[in-house]
């Protein structure tokens, strides 16, 4: 992770901001992919999981003065 960005801890955000943050992402990055199989709702309940799991994360870049959710780095991989 470079200087310019930083981990949010889904636990430090509103809960409402959270969900709102997810619907975003998920709208944003599978509006036009194959997975159409899945509801918005199933969706967002995926994100969530992989957030609680810690297998993705919430980070700010202020550089470009975005947000997005990333997949979490394991230790030790390849």
């Amino acid at each position: 992770m470079s200087e310019e960005t930083l981990e949010i801890p889904m636990e430090r955000l509103n809960p409402d901001t959270l969900q709102k943050m997810i619907e975003e992402f998920v709208t944003r990055e599978w509006s036009e992919s194959a997975d159409s199989e899945y509801t918005l709702e199933e969706k967002v309940t995926q994100v969530y999981q992989h957030l609680h799991e810690k297998r993705a994360r919430i980070v700010y870049d202020a550089e470009s003065e975005s947000w997005n959710i990333i997949p979490a780095v394991k230790n030790g991989g390849n």
